[in-house]
């Protein structure tokens, strides 16, 4: 049997612009190696097993470079380059053995070829993410700083490179390259920009979107100028007698786009359910659609990838098409393809070939574009009055490159448009600046830095009868029963008002930009989102059968990671009082775990760790009864230790004492020897409380008043176990004294923090009823009459008791209450 060694030859041929080019033979039936191996032969010379050692080698030294690259808040996309760029000629394929090995030329086009489909598939979830209905929210400011961001350093590199042509003698090539290189540096990238917000987890902060509204104008200006203006010098160089058809032909396609592709793909997403997943015949439908938009873009003249990101920007936004298409399409890309676009763009580029007249003068043109990039996006936010580090963090965002602009480096330079040492500059410009400005940026700017720090209200250091603000939080539609009767509870007795703002969170899929609206308007819902809307027309009938209470709605659309960003600014500016976070697991009837979901845990984590008011994290075992209307009773249970936090809930529990239909026992758990230290004891806070809890409730027949004593956590937890029958809630605070006996011995194992001892014990399945931990924060910046707040039940959804209006809202210390609860 005759073994073939080679897949391919090649030899050099006259290619255009008078310079020599390599062609290649390729064998064709030299595909598959078929055991070749165990006959003696070499299976690399097959083009098939070539391939699947491509995609090893690609995949295992991206891994490595990305988890090296990412402690240091570094992107994936930069690792991915690098990789390239190590596998290319700048480094491993200077040793012959090895590129003639992994990377022969026949290799390098059936890889170049596979990478150029995935990238395609990949620029079209980039599309995706683009939203043209932000263009509506655009403010003045964020319009001008996107403005001048980029006419700023597209003229004034224009304007320098004139200057350095009249005072340096450069070659022909390089010359002709400048301009381009000064166009590209004005460019940021909208799908850039938030991917790199998101991973920074800031996309969803204030100067999250400013820059993303800035980068959208940016990437707007870039299409209508830097795109269509290198677009028809391109057509100039090329074809010239063809320039009308270069054109007409291209904007002939964008109309089929949109008027046929897309209807298609409008059509295919009515047959989605929404909340189910994609059907693989809906799948592939798309994925068909996205193929015929890539062969029309090429025939038409415009590259595959350029279709699929406009067939991307018109796909029907969110669910039930956006994620369920994202997610199947995003893994094989992002994992593998992706990566062997910019090992392709490594392989050519030779970092080694940079110098002489024409390398200093690509350097002083990218770094003079780099620096009026900075100054034009830090001057107007400084203008706008943005703090200094803001705006310093805002001019390092949009400085930054990534994945579009490196794709359009590859494009030029493979289309003869920039020579080689241009491209290395530009790429290699790109992976410095970018990696010097992300650790920068998030040293500059914590979001939380604007709710940190505050003022912390409280439960507690309201006046009785000051309105209640409550924030509750809602993820999904099986959360709202047992908010509902939370709130029951927590209505509003004679002169006592409730202000609930209920914030409907979302994970942001399928789209870039991130989403905090009100969907209120005067008492009108202005959400489009099909179970927002169920939860807020519950909640709604919930205020209208309770005068007195009012509700305003929000809606937060963002990444898991930085969605407490919105959770505690909402908080802040609306004053509230506690925000409820609903567990992260929920139980069946049969009370097993039904699900879980570990991604809002961590926002539970992040918002206890830095909210600006109290939290309550609500366990959910199906509250049936607390319907104030109804005639069975709801008993609820406090448990207090002592400490800031069952003080807090103490305080929210003399919410219930009015209510006819609660009955409320309280326990209050002491250590077997507190007598010897009955004098402190008595001075306590907590004993102050307590006695004043006993002489508000005297005589009253719905409170239930118990003292326990116990040794150890053993002891603890049989007095818990002696009230759990009857139990609809049971509220207990967060924070104990780890060294208290009472609980000696919970402190070994601990499998949820963030609930406390206690908490972490009753969130097991050995309980039934749903509970309610309560942490009132570290006390911030005194905040004494700095806002004059007539409580909103006053406001355009008035209460009839709320004929006298309060002059003010003051937010008081704990110190501070403690002494006006003394006196009163």
């Amino acid at each position: 049997m005759s073994l073939t060694k080679v897949t391919s030859s090649i030899g050099l041929v006259q290619g255009p612009n008078d310079s020599e080019e390599i062609i290649v033979c390729q064998f064709t039936h030299m595909t598959n190696a078929q055991g070749q191996a165990w006959f003696g032969g070499d299976p690399f010379a097959f083009t098939l097993p070539v391939l699947l050692l491509q995609f090893i080698f690609i995949f295992s030294l991206t891994s490595v470079v990305w988890f090296l690259l990412k402690h240091v808040k570094q992107g994936l996309i930069s690792a991915q380059l690098i990789a390239g760029i190590i596998m290319g000629r700048s480094f491993l394929c200077r040793i012959d053995s090895y590129g003639d090995k992994l990377f022969p030329p026949g290799g390098i086009l059936i890889l170049e070829t596979i990478a150029d489909v995935g990238f395609m598939f990949h620029l079209f979830i980039l599309g995706v993410h683009v939203d043209l209905s932000l263009v509506k929210k655009v403010e003045k400011s964020a319009m001008v700083i996107g403005a001048i961001s980029f006419f700023l350093p597209f003229t004034m590199g224009l304007a320098f490179i004139f200057i350095l042509e009249q005072l340096v003698e450069v070659e022909i090539s390089t010359k002709r390259s400048l301009p381009y290189v000064a166009c590209l540096n004005a460019i940021t990238s909208f799908p850039v920009i938030t991917s790199l917000l998101t991973d920074l987890n800031i996309l969803n902060s204030e100067l999250g979107r400013v820059a993303t509204l800035a980068s959208l104008i940016c990437e707007i200006c870039n299409y209508f100028v830097t795109l269509i203006l290198c677009g028809i010098m391109t057509g100039l160089h090329s074809i010239e007698w063809n320039v009308f058809s270069f054109v007409v032909w291209p904007i002939f396609f964008l109309f089929i786009i949109v008027f046929g592709l897309r209807t298609a793909i409008v059509f295919i997403a009515k047959h989605v359910t929404e909340g189910q997943q994609m059907k693989e015949i809906h799948f592939i439908s798309i994925v068909v659609v996205i193929l015929l938009c890539g062969l029309g873009s090429e025939c038409f003249g415009q590259p595959a990838a350029l279709g699929a990101f406009f067939l991307g920007v018109l796909t029907p936004d969110g669910p039930p098409l956006g994620s369920s298409l994202v997610y199947k399409l995003d893994t094989i890309n992002t994992g593998l393809l992706v990566p062997a676009k910019f090992v392709i763009s490594g392989l050519s580029m030779d970092i080694f070939s940079i110098g002489g007249v024409s390398g200093a003068t690509y350097g002083l043109v990218i770094i003079f574009a780099y620096s009026a990039k900075f100054t034009s996006t830090l001057v107007p936010a400084l203008f706008y009055s943005i703090p200094v580090r803001e705006a310093i963090a805002l001019a390092l965002i949009m400085c930054c490159r990534g994945i579009v602009e490196a794709v359009i480096y590859i494009t030029l330079m493979e289309d003869g448009i920039i020579n080689n040492e241009a491209y290395a500059f530009l790429l290699m410009s790109m992976l410095i600046v970018t990696g010097i400005a992300r650790p920068l940026i998030w040293h500059l700017y914590d979001p939380s830095a604007s709710y940190l720090g505050q003022r912390k209200n409280s439960i507690l250091s309201n006046f009785p009868n000051d309105e209640l603000r409550m924030m509750v939080c809602v993820h999904n539609e099986e959360n709202v029963p047992t908010i509902i009767n939370l709130l029951e509870v927590s209505t509003p007795i004679r002169n006592r008002p409730l202000a609930v703002f209920v914030l409907n969170l979302m994970e942001l899929k399928g789209r870039g930009a991130s989403v905090l609206e009100s969907t209120t308007q005067r008492g009108k819902l202005t959400s489009s989102r099909s179970w927002s809307k169920h939860v807020a027309n519950a909640i709604n009938l919930f205020a209208e059968r309770n005068q007195g209470c009012v509700v305003r709605h929000f809606t937060s659309i963002a990444p898991y990671a930085s969605m407490h960003n919105d959770i505690c600014s909402i908080a802040l500016d609306q004053n509230a009082n506690i925000v409820i976070l609903p567990f992260h697991k929920q139980w069946t009837i049969d009370g097993k775990v039904g699900s879980n979901f570990p991604s809002i845990r961590m926002v539970n984590q992040n918002v206890i760790m830095k909210s600006p008011c109290s939290v309550g994290v609500l366990i959910d075992r199906g509250l049936v009864a607390g319907n104030r209307h109804s005639s069975s009773m709801f008993q609820i249970t406090i448990l207090f230790l002592g400490g800031p936090d069952d003080c807090e809930a103490l305080a929210y529990a003399n919410r219930f004492l009015e209510n006819p239909q609660i009955i409320l026992t309280f326990v209050w758990m002491r250590s077997c020897d507190h007598k010897k230290y009955g004098e402190e004891t008595d001075k306590s806070m907590d004993t102050h409380m307590v006695n004043q809890f006993r002489a508000r409730t005297i005589g009253n027949q719905r409170v239930v008043y118990r003292e326990e004593l116990a040794k150890d956590a053993i002891g603890t937890t049989r007095v818990i176990r002696s009230i759990e029958d009857g139990c609809d809630l049971f509220i207990v605070g967060r924070y104990h004294e780890a060294d208290s006996p009472l609980l000696f011995g919970l402190t070994e194992w601990s499998e949820y923090p963030e609930l406390g001892l206690i908490g972490d014990m009753l969130a097991t399945s050995d309980f039934r009823f749903s509970v309610l931990v309560m942490q009132q924060q570290y006390l911030g910046a005194d905040f004494v009459e700095t806002h004059h707040l007539q409580p909103i039940a006053c406001g355009y959804n008035s209460s009839p008791s709320c004929d006298d209006p309060y002059q003010h809202h003051r937010s008081y210390s704990f110190e501070e209450n403690f002494e006006h609860s003394k006196r009163t």
